[in-house]
């Protein structure tokens, strides 16, 4: 079962609080899937990383880059995991089974109520199965996490 990690966004976006967490991923050794909503969070996503202040290097690729399977940080829009990575984030219910990776990160818009709710549907879907949770809210000086 897999450690899961829902993390409410309230203060800024996925592609804004993205590289801090995969940079702690890359820290740790580890290798990341991101699973975008679509084809466009995707390119926008792919283009802030590469200009991402801090950390100030996350190599990443895509099906289109040459030897995905390479790849510290995969991007995809599918359920797909070409280089073995252990830890998978999802992006605004960016659909992806979790089983078969140690940690994930499940960021959703806390602004949004459908976004919020399918969080929700997730969550119970997510504990239902037996995997261990976790809630994470940001505030006023990082995520803290609730009980």
């Amino acid at each position: 079962m897999a450690e899961a990690g829902f993390y409410h966004l309230t203060r800024m976006d996925a592609a804004a609080a993205l590289p801090a967490l995969l940079g702690r991923t890359l820290a740790a050794g580890e290798r990341a899937v991101v699973v975008c909503r679509n084809d466009a969070q995707l390119a926008a996503l792919d283009a802030s990383l590469w200009q991402a202040r801090q950390p100030d290097w996350l190599p990443h690729g895509t099906k289109a880059t040459p030897h995905p399977h390479w790849q510290p940080i995969f991007l995809t829009t599918e359920d797909e995991n070409p280089a073995g990575a252990a830890f998978l984030f999802r992006l605004g219910g960016a659909v992806a089974e979790m089983a078969p990776y140690k940690r994930v990160f499940d960021l959703f818009d806390g602004a949004d109520e459908a976004e919020l709710a399918a969080a929700r549907a997730r969550w119970r879907a997510a504990k239902a199965a037996g995997h261990a949770l976790t809630y994470w809210k940001q505030g006023e000086n990082g995520w803290e996490k609730a009980s």
